[in-house]
Order: C-alpha cells, then sequence, then structure tokens
C-alpha cells in the first residue's frame, strides 16, 4: 500500500467516520497540534536519559494518539474507557508533580525556559500542550469534547515544567528567574 493517496492534494481530509472535511478546519488543527506535540516529545524521548521519565512520556505518547484519535471522529464522542483512562493520569500527574515539588526549590518567581537540551527541550513541549490545549478549549465551545481531555491538558503541562525543572537541577543547570523591571 502506497503512503499517499493524493485525497489531500486539494485541501481536504477523512475523518474516521468518513465525513470529509477541510485541512483548515479546527478539528483538524486540533489533533494536528496533538500530533506535532507527540512528534516534539519523541525528539524529547531520543535525547533523555531518565528512565521514569521515558516511561512516563511514552505513555503519554500513547495518550496523545488516542485522544486524537477522539477527536478525529466526532461520531462517537462517548468513550468512556478513554475519559476513565485521562481522568487515572491526571491523578498520577498529579502524584508525580507532587513527588517532583519536593525534590526542587521553591519558586516565588518566574523562571525562564532553558537550561539543559532535554531540560529546555521539556520547557518547549509544555508550550506545544498549551497551544493544544487552547485548540482543545476553542473545539469544545463549538462541539462537544470531553472535559477529561482539557483536564488532562491542563496537567500535562504542570507536568512537563515540573520535568524540566527537575531535568536541570539534576544536571546543575541554574535556573534563571524573570525580575519585572
Amino acid at each position: 500500500m502506497s503512503i499517499y493517496t493524493k485525497f489531500g492534494d486539494k485541501g481536504k481530509t477523512s475523518l474516521f467516520a468518513g465525513k470529509v472535511v477541510s485541512k483548515a478546519s479546527l478539528r483538524v488543527n486540533t489533533y494536528g497540534s496533538l500530533d506535532e506535540l507527540n512528534s516534539y516529545l519523541g525528539v524529547i524521548l531520543s535525547k533523555n536519559k531518565n528512565k521514569n521519565i521515558k516511561k512516563n512520556l511514552e505513555v503519554i505518547q500513547n495518550d496523545l494518539f488516542q485522544i486524537g484519535a477522539y477527536l478525529a471522529n466526532p461520531s462517537k464522542l462517548n468513550n468512556q474507557a478513554l475519559e476513565k483512562h485521562l481522568i487515572e493520569q491526571v491523578k498520577l500527574f498529579e502524584k508525580e508533580i507532587d513527588g517532583l515539588t519536593k525534590k526542587l526549590p521553591v519558586l516565588r518567581n518566574f523562571i525562564f525556559p532553558g537550561g539543559s537540551e532535554v531540560g529546555a527541550s521539556l520547557h518547549f513541549a509544555r508550550t506545544l500542550v498549551r497551544r493544544a490545549e487552547r485548540r482543545v478549549v476553542e473545539l469544545s465551545e463549538k462541539e462537544k469534547v470531553g472535559n477529561e481531555i482539557l483536564i488532562y491538558m491542563n496537567r500535562l503541562s504542570d507536568l512537563l515544567f515540573m520535568y524540566a525543572r527537575f531535568i536541570n537541577k539534576k544536571q546543575n543547570k541554574k535556573e534563571i528567574i524573570w525580575l519585572s523591571r
């Protein structure tokens, strides 16, 4: 089977249920943002040496595919298994964030994204989550989207921020504090 179908040559794509939409549609933009984030997590995984973070990012990549598939299939909006999984994932994210918080200095100011290559990459991935989250919010204002996805995305950005801080601390990279002028 060929990788190209030529179907999209005119700026259209098919959703799972067969509905043809513009590649510029909000729905396609939304799951496209998730795909972009997922790809960048793959870049991070190629550089990251921390086994716990690696394992968790691989689970997150799978979650993002599941969410993308859910969003690409508007005819099947009730996916209770996915919703339950995302709720459980949020609990695990919160537990992980709480554990990392105990290992890191208290933040009293904003910090600049940066540090080590992996730390800076995790900061960048956090911004990709926020962009994807904004797309999910925008889509949810027009069509039904499970609230669990919004919660998951919000907590995922927090987790990636904490992973960035943790990696930078492990690699002795100083956090640069933003000071308002």
